[in-house]
């Protein structure tokens, strides 16, 4: 009986090249999740009383620092890759090659939606949980990117489900060859690409339920997705054994899980008592006495007083202005105590 070794194959080939154009699977991958991201949140967007296009205008912020954020985190995490003796520094912009840090993605894509927010003023809080359950979609879309590259998998195993990882060259796109020609296979490792992808679609499953069935409150959804991920994280990042910098002998993506599992945690329950976050929050009641003084509405306001009063003008009409006294004439003096006229005073 012949024994048959079950496992996940990884591909030969992360680049396609359509004449003299390179398309990268990996950015394949991460624009199919911004794409789809943006669809999902323009859907929620609508459903908290935003508008058409209002997605669109913020979503060129938040990609855009986004992509420089999640750089910038991996670069400064793993320097190492870039500026060591016989690396190349130029090789830190190129994110075609792989290497987005996802806590420099969402805290710099989180900066970009809220000045998009504040230039079309937009509620910053309902974009946030409007966003929340597309972000982990994309994440795990991209997740598909790091098995094209042969990247980012976990301690080496004999499971069923094991990953075949290849010596792959992502600058040419291709798995390296021996000499008869076959292609080289370092080993089969743990999945992690796989348990992050699936944790963050149950993740954002459970959002999606969770917003409808208890209508979360202001921001709860957002720390809710940051709750759910950083706890899946923490557990897919313990599994790993390719090279990272370490803290206290634990990985630095470890502790970061931990500080931003804890923020989030404290965010949403603080906020478990507000009220629903909405595209356009409701205008606060002007004070007393107030009004027409500067507040956004008074010079309706006022309009609408001055309207009231012509109605009851109407209704109600003065009686007619009496005639003017004629200068000397009885009717233009002055009565005294006694009920005798004076003259005017001179």
């Amino acid at each position: 009986m012949q024994l048959i070794h079950a496992s996940i194959p990884s591909p030969t080939v992360s680049v396609i090249r359509i004449g003299p154009l390179p398309l990268h699977l990996y950015a394949l991958c991460i624009v199919a999740g911004i794409i789809f991201a943006v669809w999902l949140t323009d859907r929620r967007w609508r459903e908290r009383g935003g508008a058409a296009q209002q997605v669109g205008d913020v979503a060129g912020w938040a990609v855009l620092f986004g992509i420089v954020g999640g750089r910038l985190y991996h670069v400064i995490t793993d320097p190492e890759l870039y500026f060591a003796r016989g690396r190349h520094p130029i090789d830190a912009v190129k994110i075609w090659d792989g290497g987005l840090g996802i806590w420099g993605a969402v805290a710099l894509g989180a900066l970009g939606a809220y000045i998009g927010c504040r230039r079309h003023k937009l509620n910053f809080a309902a974009f946030a949980d409007a966003c929340a359950p597309g972000i982990l979609i994309a994440q795990a879309m991209g997740r598909w990117g790091n098995w094209f590259n042969n990247e980012l998998y976990g301690r080496a195993t004999t499971l069923p489900w094991k990953l075949q990882i290849h010596q792959l060259d992502v600058v040419n796109g291709k798995a390296a060859r021996d000499a008869s020609g076959h292609v080289i296979v370092l080993g089969y490792y743990q999945p992690t690409f796989l348990y992050e992808m699936l944790w963050n679609l149950a993740v954002a499953g459970l959002l999606l339920w969770a917003d409808r069935r208890y209508r979360l409150g202001k921001g709860q959804v957002f720390a809710l997705y940051v709750t759910g991920y950083t706890l899946g994280r923490f557990w897919v990042e313990a599994l790993r054994d390719d090279p990272a910098n370490h803290i206290l002998g634990m990985r630095v993506n470890s502790w970061v899980s931990i500080l931003v599992f804890l923020a989030a945690l404290a965010w949403f329950l603080v906020h478990r008592s507000s009220p629903r976050s909405a595209a356009r929050e409701p205008a606060d009641p002007e004070p007393e006495g107030t009004a027409g003084l500067g507040n956004p509405g008074s010079e309706g306001a006022a309009q609408a007083d001055l309207d009231s009063k012509h109605a009851e003008h109407a209704e109600h009409p003065d009686p007619p202005d009496r005639p003017a006294a004629v200068p000397g004439s009885a009717a233009a003096q002055p009565e005294r105590a006694d009920g005798a006229s004076t003259p005017l005073d001179r």
